[in-house]
Formats: C-alpha cells, structure tokens, sequence
C-alpha cells in the first residue's frame, strides 16, 4: 500500500477545514486552496467575487495506512454541513459550496459510496448537496492563508467560528479518540 496520498475537499472556509484536518492522526499536511472552477491561477478576491468558478479547498496529505480515504470523508461530513447549497454558517457564495475533487477511480467510488450511505443515514433533513467532479487543477492559496487558525488563534473569525467548530467536531462521540493538537 502507497504511503502518501492526498484528497481535496471543500466545505466552507478553507480555514476551517484545513484547522481541523490537521489535528488528524495520518494526515501529513494540508494547504489551503482553490479548486473546481475555470479560471487559472485565481487570486483570493477573485474567487470571492464567485466569478472563478473556483470553490475555497483544501489539499490533504495523509498515509493511508494510518488514515484511509473513507475515513477522511467520515471526518468531513462531520466537519460541515453537506446539506446547504453554496454556503456554510454566515459563508455565501459557490466558493463555499460542499464538494469532493477526486484523482482515481477509487476515489471517485469511495465519494459517491460515501455520500450516498451519508444520505441513507437520516444524519441530516435534507440530502446531501456535495458535488463531486474529477480534479482538473488545484491552485494553492496565498501564503497567509496557511495554517491560519494556528498563526492567528486570537482574531474574530478564529474565535468565533473556527474554535468552537474545533471544540464541537473533537468531542463528537467517536472522534474525541482523535487529537486535538496539530
């Protein structure tokens, strides 16, 4: 089995997500970035402007013998709600839509297996809204959207939107046995 391997996935601020799947046992890095759109090299306020195409992502880098593909998409839909078009909490617009970026056949499997036993679950109301498309190109974001929450744990968006999620997803039952350190 390969040691490396990497998913790309969107679900709201990349702030966010990036945050809280690097406090994951496996999970070797992630970056912050755009993905799924049409313009090439995309800068932050294009993307904002929502005409890109492009939605805020984020590239993991995991082992997959200490973390599997269909684990991380547990994680994810834990992470975000999949059920909200093109927004997450006060975050509107498709750059925050829910989506997979998938880069293998099996992957392309393990996504739509994965949402549909999320939908099946009755976890949520309504059915999952996630696309899932091929990766065609990941663009990495400006560097000070890297590690955000962890260089800047005191600003507004950090403690009123990241922390608590953090603190809500790490005490789930069944994912509290995951660190809460990056």
């Amino acid at each position: 089995m390969a040691t490396h391997d990497y998913a790309v996935l969107g679900g709201g601020c990349f702030w966010c997500l990036e945050a809280a799947f690097n406090r994951l046992p496996g999970v070797t890095g992630v970056i912050s970035g755009y993905a799924g759109g049409e313009t090439t090299n995309p800068g932050y306020e294009e993307v904002c402007s929502g005409s890109t195409g492009h939605a805020e992502v984020v590239k993991i880098e995991f082992n997959p013998e200490l973390i599997t593909f269909r684990q991380l998409l547990e994680f994810f839909w834990q992470v975000h709600d999949p059920t909200t078009l093109n927004r997450q909490g006060q975050d509107r617009g498709t750059q925050y839509r829910s989506i997979i970026l998938y880069h293998s056949p099996d992957q392309l499997h393990e996504a739509t297996t994965s949402r549909h036993a999320l939908d099946q679950s009755g976890r949520y109301p309504h059915p999952s809204v996630t696309e899932i498309i091929p990766l065609e190109k990941f663009y990495p974001a400006e560097e000070y959207h890297q590690r955000y929450f962890e260089r800047n744990p005191n600003a507004g968006y950090c403690r009123a939107v990241i922390a608590p999620k953090l603190e809500k997803v790490f005490s789930v039952p069944g994912v509290s046995a995951w660190s809460s350190e990056p």
